[in-house]
């Protein structure tokens, strides 16, 4: 198969083991595109995710449903590959991050949601000081009451932000941004741990391990309890072989 190369302008939808992923010249751009055109949801899939999509039809409904979905991990990245289709590393953490200077640069309202109390804090602390013009509406942990989740997505949809970042894990962020952004504007993406290394309370991988694609075993040497999750990745690539 030949090798695909986009036109800046071109997005296009593909797949890998039948979960949807799409390819574009500049992510960024597409999503600032995207907030342009009244908004959507943004999915940041790497391999992890996408086994649990084949495993979760909640979850792969949600990555079927959004608007743009950015190729996160390395692992994605590959199995395109093998599928002649050229495409950069996207990660979602960089993404995230480039839309909040963009909300500061043109006004957005930015509402963000997830992580610990201690995290919540410490990350508006900083975005204060990094972001100061940054318009933040709403800024909630992801520890909330049952009674209080009902009154935190009558707020978001009262607010209507332009940007909703949520760090409430996979799959739970993916499906709870599905649900509750029906009929709302804005771009809705999740950002996974993205909230405790902005807040500096966990570090990103070193640029020589994201090099070699290793960025997964520097994250299990902090979280030593992933290490269940990441049997997903060997699994991941004995499927992908597996298909021609």
């Amino acid at each position: 198969m030949g090798t695909v190369n986009l036109d800046p302008s071109d997005q296009r939808r593909c797949h890998v083991l039948g979960i949807g992923v799409d390819v574009c010249a500049d992510v960024r751009s597409a999503a600032i595109g995207l907030h342009a055109r009244g908004g959507g949801q943004i999915v940041t899939l790497n391999a992890e995710m996408t086994m649990l999509a084949r495993s979760n039809p909640s979850l792969g409904a949600a990555i079927a449903d959004a608007e743009l979905v950015i190729p996160d991990g390395a692992g994605v990245v590959w199995a395109l590959a093998r599928q002649g289709v050229k495409v950069r590393r996207s990660p979602g953490i960089e993404l995230a991050r480039a839309l909040l200077s963009d909300a500061q640069s043109h006004g957005w309202r930015v509402a963000l949601i997830g992580a610990t109390p201690e995290v919540m804090g410490r990350l508006r602390d900083c975005l204060a000081r990094e972001l100061p013009e940054l318009h933040v509406v709403i800024a909630e942990h992801g520890y909330q009451s049952a009674e209080d989740w009902p009154k935190l997505e009558a707020n978001l949809r009262a607010q209507a932000p332009d940007l909703v970042l949520l760090a409430l894990g996979v799959p739970r962020q993916e499906t709870w941004a599905q649900r509750v952004r029906q009929g709302q504007p804005g771009l809705w993406m999740g950002v996974g741990g993205s909230f405790d290394v902005w807040a500096g309370v966990k570090q990103r991988a070193p640029q020589w391990l994201s090099r070699f694609q290793v960025e997964w075993l520097y994250r299990l040497v902090q979280e030593p309890s992933r290490w269940r999750r990441m049997l997903s990745l060997p699994a991941f690539a004995f499927a992908v072989l597996r298909r021609r």
